[in-house]
């Protein structure tokens, strides 16, 4: 798993000195200290930092479980609840108690599709940046309710571009 440069645990500048203590200097001998005394240690720090990541993975995999387990109580825990409610409509004591008690509500998740964005979303919530392009003819341009069309400043212009389309010379 560590195999490649990017994500080897041994820092660059140690791979090089282990690599210059397998060609230039492997015949060289230091006292306590050689190249395979370096392999040695570079072979151990690589087979803790894949130890490291297999229960890194375990941990994400008991994690999940853990999380599904918690909603599963949760979904129980609701229902129960609901139950209850309805059990102590006749004792207000218990009511009350029930009352005090409030849960999360459940996060539904939606099934998860190829090909499924949150485009819609996107424009539901203001964002036309990243919503869909509309299809169709875009809506005729209306003058604004309660404009009186002989307002004034009016001209011929103005009034020949808001009655365009609709058949309606202006008269000036």
């Amino acid at each position: 798993m560590f195999d490649s440069n990017e994500n080897d645990p041994i820092s660059p500048a140690l791979r090089a000195l282990l690599e210059l203590f397998t060609t230039e200097l492997a015949e060289v001998r230091f006292p306590d200290m050689s190249g395979d005394v370096l392999d040695d240690a570079a072979a151990q720090v690589r087979a803790k930092a894949e130890a490291v990541a297999q229960a890194q993975a375990a941990l994400e995999v008991a994690r999940q479980g853990l999380q599904e387990s918690q909603d599963a109580l949760l979904q129980k825990g609701q229902r129960a609840l609901a139950y209850a409610r309805v059990f102590s409509e006749e004792n207000p004591e218990l009511a009350t108690k029930l009352d005090a008690i409030h849960l999360p509500r459940p996060v539904r998740k939606g099934p998860k599709s190829e090909g499924a964005t949150s485009e819609p979303v996107a424009a539901a919530n203001g964002n036309e940046e990243n919503a869909p392009k509309r299809r169709g003819r875009p809506p005729k341009a209306r003058p604004a309710q309660g404009a009186s069309l002989f307002s004034e400043g009016a001209t011929a212009e103005s009034l020949a571009i808001a009655h365009e389309g609709n058949g309606v010379l202006p008269t000036a």
